[in-house]
């Protein structure tokens, strides 16, 4: 049930103060594909290349979140659904106080990655196709998912016996079995610097 009696309160600090105090916008990065595409490699990457450069960014890792945050959720689409949601509420909270937030989940439906985005609002908001062929990732396979997947020890596996709707209008686009790491997490980061400068902020922020 949907709480009641509540109201938003703004604080005397704005995101553009804090943006303006960091030297970059706060903004969600939000990396999505199948298990074994190198998501989480590519965030970490990024994170370090960004950290080097005296960002403030921090990687939101789905098996991380699944240890605390989203302990309860399963891999049901309802339970996919609200992993998200909270995902999505917890990187805009971050990249409202300044942070470069990089999400590697798998996502695969796109209704949930647009309410990502909706939750988002004003900040910036990437969309980052991790896209490698399911051959690719089942020969990567790194946790042995596929393996069980195809055994039947694992239900609703995305790519497998549950979808992965691939995105519409990604921002930025990788294929991670055409170029190395060190590549695509070059590609990305040649795109991303110039959306994170301040001198244009959103209206309202």
């Amino acid at each position: 049930m949907k709480s009641t009696n509540i109201v938003w309160h703004e604080g005397n600090v704005t995101a553009a103060d804090r943006w303006r105090r960091n030297g970059h916008k706060g903004a969600v990065i939000w990396l999505t594909g199948l298990s074994g595409s190198g998501k989480s490699t590519l965030a970490h990457g990024l994170e370090k290349e960004l950290f080097q450069r005296s960002f403030h960014a921090y990687v939101l890792d789905g098996d991380n979140i699944r240890h605390g945050l989203n302990a309860n959720l399963g891999f049901s689409p309802r339970d996919r659904e609200e992993n998200i949601r909270r995902v999505a509420e917890m990187a805009r909270i971050m990249a409202d106080c300044g942070v470069v937030v990089l999400t590697g989940f798998i996502s695969p439906y796109r209704k949930d990655r647009r309410r990502a985005r909706r939750i988002a609002g004003g900040i910036d908001f990437v969309e980052v196709y991790v896209d490698a062929p399911l051959d690719v990732c089942e020969q990567r396979d790194p946790k042995n998912l596929y393996k069980k997947a195809r055994a039947g020890e694992i239900k609703d596996f995305t790519g497998i016996d549950a979808p992965y709707e691939t995105p519409e209008a990604a921002e930025i686009t990788v294929r991670t079995d055409r170029a190395t790491v060190e590549e695509s997490v070059a590609f990305i980061l040649e795109k991303l610097l110039p959306r994170l400068k301040i001198d244009r902020l959103p209206i309202g922020l």
